[in-house]
């Protein structure tokens, strides 16, 4: 069983940050960035990372597609947290055993590119005004139905 985060072109260094810190909390194997996504060392991750830079293994890759096609060749099934029309709800959903969770941009979510090549999308339900969630924080959210899927 492996589960991986794909960062493509995510703006803040302290979102990646977030991302190395809850990937290291809850066992997440591995994280993928990609594109303008900041890398380590940096200042900004290590501020939020708190050091989990350190233990999380990650790797970095120019183009974000080739990066998630690499992915599907190495098993894994992508599942992006996106809202789109055929989006299923984050809690009604099933990781697979193998499963990279696909994040976004902060301003321009997943790319349709991506989306194209991605085998599920799920969404988070929400009740406010803004229906707006801050990447990392989305992240954790799918990262821990992730793990809490496989451990089923």
């Amino acid at each position: 069983m492996k589960s991986a985060v794909l960062l493509p072109d995510i703006r803040s260094g302290w979102n990646v940050g977030s991302f190395f810190r809850t990937a290291d909390s809850l066992g997440i194997d591995q994280i993928f960035l990609s594109g303008f996504t900041p890398k380590p060392p940096h200042k900004e991750i290590s501020k939020t990372a708190l050091d989990a830079d350190i233990f999380v293994p990650w790797s970095y890759f120019n183009n974000s597609i080739e990066c998630a096609t690499l992915l599907k060749e190495r098993g894994y099934s992508l599942v992006a947290m996106e809202l789109t029309d055929d989006a299923i709800s984050l809690e009604k959903f099933t990781f697979p055993k193998n499963a990279c969770l696909v994040m976004g941009n902060e301003i321009t979510g997943v790319s349709k590119e991506m989306l194209e090549l991605c085998d599920s999308v799920v969404f988070i339900p929400m009740k406010g005004g803004k229906q707006s969630m801050n990447v990392s924080i989305a992240g954790s959210l799918g990262m821990w139905e992730m793990v809490k899927s496989v451990k089923i």
